[in-house]
């Protein structure tokens, strides 16, 4: 059950980012409900906040707030990492016992437990890191499509209410999806190898028919997760974030 989970959780996370960014035109209302008072609306107030401090430009709030709750959530992707790595160093321990007990499948489980257990080590603490930063990221998402003034402002080419009219953000986009997702390719299953180039161009064509506000953080994140995932997995940092 745990194998089969961890080898589909980043496919499943894939799935509800793709499906929680609907294209969303409702406004933003208090009293609404919890999400709207307590995520969505506080977001759209940060962004409005800093679009004032920054002569208006809602794109470079929008870059602001990306940077801030990312850097915001950094200890939890940290943790992953560090749990990743930890299950990395355990897998030839695993592989032995795979060997031992290949005719045993139920001692070949129990044996594992007893190595994860005995190292301190939990096969889902990687996962908790992940369900706590998406409700965070999708409420950002919320705030930005949702946010009236976002729409009726321009940044650079963009009209950041409107989809971008020479597709320049959505390739951009995909290109950063792409190589975000290159630089974790060792952190992978090899199963999910074939989201490299499935995700990006799914965020390509998403990215074609929505205002250009989304892609246009989904571009600043890529590229913040590119930035860390160098630090993180960079051959110069081997072992250093995980001591």
């Amino acid at each position: 059950m745990t194998r089969r989970l961890a080898k589909y959780l980043p496919l499943m996370f894939a799935f509800l980012l793709l499906a929680g960014c609907a294209p969303a035109t409702t406004k933003i209302d208090p009293n609404n409900g919890v999400w709207d008072k307590y995520f969505v609306g506080p977001l759209s107030d940060v962004l409005d906040w800093f679009a004032a401090l920054l002569w208006g430009q809602y794109g470079l709030s929008i870059l602001v707030v990306t940077l801030i709750i990312r850097f915001i959530i950094l200890p939890l992707t940290l943790k992953q990492y560090k749990s990743s790595k930890r299950m990395q160093e355990l897998q030839p321990e695993i592989k032995k016992l795979k060997e031992k007990y290949k005719d045993d499948p139920k001692k070949q489980q129990e044996e594992t437990m007893k190595i994860f257990q005995s190292n301190g080590v939990n096969p889902l603490a990687g996962c908790f890191p992940l369900i706590v930063q998406m409700p965070i990221l999708i409420a950002l998402y919320n705030a930005i499509m949702r946010n009236q003034y976002i729409a009726d402002h321009s940044f650079l080419w963009l009209q950041l209410g409107t989809k971008d009219p020479y597709y320049i953000l959505p390739l951009l986009a995909a290109l950063t999806t792409f190589f975000q997702q290159k630089m974790m390719s060792s952190q992978m299953a090899p199963q999910m190898q074939n989201l490299m180039f499935i995700f990006p161009v799914l965020i390509f064509v998403m990215a074609m028919n929505f205002a250009a506000a989304l892609p246009l953080y989904w571009v600043y994140s890529n590229l913040f997760t590119i930035v860390q995932s160098y630090f993180i997995y960079g051959p110069q940092n081997k072992g250093g974030l995980s001591k």
